[in-house]
């Protein structure tokens, strides 16, 4: 089995409702189970200031998929919860990101593992660090001390 660490956020449609209909989903999903789950968070949208607050979770998978299956099974999970893409950084109903995906370091033209912009993110490191506060992000370094330098004081703690 392979740890992988995905993104959640939503900011449309109940978005607190939003993550938790898509943890579930990804308990569906073959060769794949729920290990952990973050707290969920409420932070500020990246981009366009013109929407609203997101609400941010990590979660831990165990897969024995490979990277480029499991994005197949998460895009089906945004899909499904009615995920449009027209807009970068816009508003959506739901986003799945592959953080990290064991210790492998991919870069295609469908995946960048390590996640391209998780290290800028404190409403990624921070809920990464509650469930694996010993993570290392292979070429960057540790989230503890990642999120001693970014600014994660705008995150709000929901559940």
């Amino acid at each position: 089995m392979i740890k992988v660490y995905i993104g959640l956020g939503s900011n449309l449609d109940d978005p607190q409702s939003q993550l938790k209909k898509a943890i579930i989903a990804m308990e569906m999903v073959p060769s794949t189970s729920v290990a952990k789950t973050s707290s969920f968070y409420r932070s500020k949208p990246v981009g366009p200031q013109d929407q609203p607050n997101y609400v941010n979770a990590v979660v831990e998978l165990d897969t024995e998929l490979s990277a480029s299956v499991l994005l197949d099974y998460l895009q089906a999970i945004e899909n499904d919860q009615g995920r449009e893409r027209k807009v970068k950084w816009g508003a959506r109903t739901l986003d799945l990101d592959i953080l990290l995906f064991g210790d492998e370091i991919i870069n295609d033209d469908r995946l960048q593992i390590p996640h391209v912009e998780m290290q800028n993110r404190g409403f990624v490191l921070l809920p990464l660090n509650e469930i694996f506060p010993d993570c290392i992000i292979p070429g960057v370094g540790s989230v503890s001390s990642l999120l001693q330098q970014d600014n994660a004081d705008d995150l709000i703690k929901l559940t």
